[in-house]
């Protein structure tokens, strides 16, 4: 059992062991599989095949298994290795300390977006982009989007969420009709005044990379899971009678039938259902 800590609690040396592991699977060409992957499973709704990662129920599932994978990697490198999370909603500026220099350096410059601070600034020479690369081969970043300013979610857009008894919701995808808490956290589902909530408002507001289905090559990605991961905990303590859903697969004849998972059916690329990934109690915990 080991322990993801909040970011802002970090001593200078757990900074530094993270990112130099992060920098060692980077070299080894693990790092960029990951981001590989995470690209291959960004299917939207108006693709007819599977949606397993993102815009489904099997959202928090899939990722927590995916953030697994990449934390064992981590600890093939360093053993006393874990994921911080980011709460953005208490360290909700571009001045916070996750974006210091010695941790995930800072937004980019105005000119082409370009990290120019910390270990995965292109200069350093230890971080160039090489899964969509039709951006740049260097990391871009745009915190709170200054030209058009966006903000992190508040605790209240959160709460929104979490207070949200129903899991999910047909035809349970990013217009999921009765709302749930998934679609409110991913953050599809949001008043008609925004086109963005919670997690997906964390993606527009970092901007750069993290806005697609590289978001990974931003290591700010991981940081920003575990708090994601956190929240389905937070969600399930709060309504301990409300399950993953769909609980069975869809009947014959939904247009969804075969594009989502249900609570026993396998996740690729790991074959592991979502009922298994329902916990982590004996694996970590969060403080």
């Amino acid at each position: 059992m080991y322990i993801r800590q909040n970011q802002k609690n970090l001593t200078r040396a757990q900074k530094k062991r993270f990112t130099a592991a992060m920098i060692e699977l980077k070299r080894n060409g693990t790092y960029d599989a990951f981001v590989r992957t995470h690209d291959k499973y960004f299917v939207p709704d108006r693709d007819r095949k599977l949606r397993v990662g993102h815009m489904s129920p099997s959202f928090f599932p899939w990722h927590r298994r995916y953030l697994l994978e990449f934390e064992r990697q981590l600890q093939t490198v360093d053993p006393g290795v874990s994921i911080p999370y980011w709460d953005w909603t208490t360290d909700n500026s571009p001045a916070s300390s996750l974006w210091a220099e010695d941790f995930l350096g800072g937004t980019g410059r105005a000119s082409d977006r370009q990290v120019m601070t910390g270990p995965f600034a292109y200069g350093t020479g230890n971080w160039t982009v090489t899964v969509g690369i039709t951006e740049a081969a260097f990391l871009t970043r745009n915190l709170g989007r200054p030209q058009n300013p966006i903000s992190l979610p508040t605790p209240a857009e959160l709460q929104w969420a979490i207070d949200d008894p129903l899991y999910d919701s047909s035809p349970w995808d990013s217009t999921a009709g009765r709302g749930g808490f998934r679609n409110k956290l991913e953050g599809w589902a949001a008043p008609k005044s925004e086109k963005w909530r919670n997690h997906n408002k964390v993606h527009q507001w970092i901007g750069g990379h993290m806005t697609g289905g590289t978001a990974p090559n931003d290591p700010a990605f991981w940081l920003h899971h575990a708090f994601v991961d956190l929240l389905w905990d937070r969600w399930q303590q709060r309504h301990p009678a409300s399950g993953y859903l769909p609980a069975a697969p869809l009947a014959l004849g939904d247009l969804q039938r075969g594009r989502v998972i249900a609570l026993d059916e396998p996740m690729p690329p790991w074959d592991v259902t979502p009922r298994e990934m329902l916990g982590h109690q004996g694996i970590y915990r969060y403080e």
